[in-house]
């Protein structure tokens, strides 16, 4: 069903998507109107309500007969969108959650900009998510840009919070401009933002502009390398996880660089991977150069983490390496014996969203407690907070991909189909770099059992200790029945309407 013209009853394929920006504009009116004194917290369970309400709009349009396509395909209502919304609203609920445990004025300087401001940059991720057209990917891209610098300096009284936001701005700022670039010459040579139509046109005129095409792909690669955090664009990530308050870090964490990697995924796919670019030398390039990226992330991500002793910043590098394994499933490309690129790569984003997320979790509750993100902060944590002790290691194991957690499935899973596809070099570096990261995983562990009791009680508030209980619970789940999301998926997801926005 394709609409040229937005209508009235076209609102209701946006009901996810409207949700958040409502729920956005009162909570920001609202809490202008409330008193200095009135706890903000209602605020947070406000927005979380709000997350909630979309995400069951996000699934009641799960599966549909036929994708909808509003303003010639400029935003599409598919699988492939519904299943990454979900991601970033699953996300941005729990983080909004943890929120409510740990933000406190000494952290934040204004509680209900936290809260409110989530929502926007939520929204900019599922506006790229379900975006056909580069007019719209790039309105989300700045939206969950722009509200993501905001939330990064929120805490004023920081030096280190307004480092990581003044260097979060420029970067970001550079990255955007070289997308924007990248895009401009895509539009010039093939006359058109839409991305099917932008595929058969360059196609069909790619000896005339063949260096242009190879300059705008490695222009988008490099500019979303940099939101994704994958090396050589990577250097950002680690002082801005570290500057910014905790919860926005698990956010840019897992929801931005979620959404980064849906458009990602459908860029490289509608527009350099399809039937038309595949008799093109830049069909084999582009994903050739995808797997040195991955490679590269994998190596520097794993390798540099080994010598980081505050958590915020091993958490961030550790962030960089997932980022070369979920690259891994979009640089192998289809072929006739490997057709769950898709699959791979939503499993493993599902798996490391809970167990990135509950990590975080748990160095909120030992920041709130110590004051200190060090890994020295971690020392006798077992005999201080023995649940919590526990949780954490199931979310470092499964980070490890040591088997039965879902991060060991996602990995296995991944590296089945790089081997599927004979990309041998690549799955024996996957299989090595994971190797590596036991190192300073266990190191955690080591300071949680085996160092003395580094302080007092760590003291896990309700809604810390449910997200983390949640976050180690889902990890195990997903490592027991990896079949059944694998199954859901694969049940619901087609590769000619869904990725490559065929009708």
């Amino acid at each position: 069903m394709e609409q040229l013209h937005l209508q009235l009853s076209d609102l209701r394929f946006l009901a996810p998507e409207l949700t958040l920006v409502v729920s956005a504009i009162v909570l920001s009116v609202l809490d202008l109107a409330l008193r200095k004194q009135v706890n903000r917290n209602i605020l947070g369970w406000l927005a979380l309500a709000a997350v909630a309400l979309s995400a069951l709009f996000v699934a009641y349009d799960m599966n549909p007969e036929q994708p909808v396509q509003l303003l010639q395909q400029s935003y599409r209502i598919d699988d492939f969108a519904n299943l990454m919304k979900l991601v970033f609203l699953i996300g941005t609920g729990l983080v909004l959650f943890t929120g409510l445990g740990f933000v406190k004025e000494e952290h934040i300087a204004h509680k209900g900009e936290f809260y409110y401001l989530l929502l926007p940059a939520a929204l900019g991720g599922m506006i790229m998510a379900s975006s056909g057209d580069l007019v719209t990917l790039y309105v989300g891209l700045e939206l969950i840009s722009i509200t993501s610098y905001i939330l990064v300096g929120l805490n004023k009284k920081s030096l280190r919070s307004n480092e990581a936001a003044f260097k979060y701005v420029v970067l970001g700022a550079i990255s955007s401009a070289i997308v924007l670039y990248g895009m401009s010459f895509l539009y010039g040579m093939t006359g058109t933002t839409n991305l099917t139509e932008m595929s058969a046109a360059l196609a069909r005129d790619f000896d005339s502009f063949e260096a242009l095409a190879y300059l705008a792909f490695f222009l988008l690669l490099a500019g979303f390398g940099f939101k994704i955090a994958a090396a050589p664009f990577h250097n950002w990530a680690p002082d801005v996880y570290q500057g910014a308050p905790t919860p926005v870090t698990a956010f840019l964490a897992v929801v931005s660089k979620a959404a980064a990697f849906a458009i990602l995924f459908r860029v490289m796919y509608a527009v350099f991977g399809s039937d038309d670019m595949r008799g093109t030398a830049l069909f084999h390039d582009a994903f050739a150069a995808i797997m040195v990226v991955a490679a590269a992330a994998m190596v520097v991500g794993n390798f540099v983490a080994l010598r980081q002793k505050n958590i915020k910043r091993l958490l961030a590098y550790s962030g960089i390496a997932n980022s070369g394994y979920l690259l891994v499933p979009i640089g192998t490309q289809l072929s006739s014996g490997h057709l769950s690129n898709f699959t791979e790569f939503a499993f493993y984003l599902i798996a490391y969203l809970f167990m990135n997320i509950g990590a975080f979790a748990v160095l909120m509750a030992v920041e709130r407690s110590t004051g200190s993100e060090e890994a020295e902060a971690f020392a006798g944590l077992y005999y201080r907070a023995p649940w919590t002790a526990a949780a954490m290691v199931v979310l470092l194991l499964s980070l490890a991909g040591i088997p039965v957690t879902g991060g060991f499935f996602g990995k296995l899973y991944i590296i089945l189909g790089t081997l599927t596809g004979h990309h041998y070099w690549l799955a024996g570096l996957m299989i090595a770099t994971s190797v590596v990261s036991f190192y300073y995983y266990f190191a955690i562990m080591r300071q949680m059992f085996m160092r003395s009791d580094g302080g007092g009680d760590v003291r896990v508030g309700v809604p810390l200790g449910v997200t983390i209980g949640v976050c180690a619970i889902v990890t195990v789940l997903l490592g027991i029945f990896p079949q059944t999301v694998v199954g859901f998926i694969e049940r619901i997801f087609t590769l000619q309407q869904d990725l490559f926005m065929l009708p």
